[in-house]
């Protein structure tokens, strides 16, 4: 015979949510023990912020949305929908002649909203880590390129707009495939991921080393 707890909705969350603090745990120690004696995962000599306490965090982060919301982390939908919502700005009817927002209506979307706490979260996280830093371009940069605003304009937006245009094409970004696609063991995911870092290394190289 079952055990009310068993039954019962709420007795069925209870035990879900003890489980996942469990093994929320379980990573944490895991995560510990992998940075290894030299280095504490609870005071890296860096930003506020230990890189090992964020990867675990987004790593639980994905694992709860896919849970609590049933939706995946993931970014590139909010770039389509906020040119919608752009294109019935300017041009109305030839955006709602459009298969795809036939298909998929400009929308607050759960993508949409998703972006937009990246945002306000980075800034907190940069601000709480001592690490917000007012600058149009990064040290890196001006060594090699120096510091004209408009050449890295002109590198730099066309460059978005490959990257925009290759996650709609793989149908996903290094959130959508890099985080949520690989936790689930998705063979494209993990061939995009590869693929997204062979592409940052030839690009790099060439820019910064060469």
């Amino acid at each position: 015979m079952n055990s009310r707890a068993n039954t019962h909705p709420l007795g069925g969350a209870i035990l879900k949510c003890a489980y996942l603090m469990g093994t929320l745990v379980l990573i944490l120690l895991c995560a510990a023990a992998d940075a290894g004696a030299s280095v504490d995962a609870r005071d890296y000599p860096g930003a506020a912020w230990s890189p090992y306490f964020v990867g675990v965090a987004i790593g639980v982060l994905a694992w709860l949305t896919f849970y609590f919301s049933d939706e995946r982390i993931g970014a590139s939908s909010f770039y389509a929908q906020l040119a919608g919502f752009l294109g019935k700005v300017v041009t109305p009817r030839h955006t709602e002649s459009l298969a795809y927002f036939k298909d998929k209506p400009p929308r607050v979307s759960w993508e949409f909203v998703f972006v937009i706490a990246v945002i306000i979260g980075g800034a907190i996280g940069a601000l709480t880590g001592g690490e917000f830093a007012n600058e149009w371009l990064s040290p890196m940069w001006v060594a090699r390129f120096g510091d004209s605003i408009a050449l890295r304009a002109m590198i730099a937006f066309p460059g978005g707009l490959l990257m925009a245009f290759g996650a709609r094409l793989a149908g996903g970004c290094t959130s959508g495939h890099g985080i949520s696609g690989t936790l689930q063991l998705n063979l494209g995911s993990w061939i995009s991921v590869i693929c997204f870092f062979i592409g940052g290394i030839v690009v790099a190289i060439p820019l910064f080393k060469w």
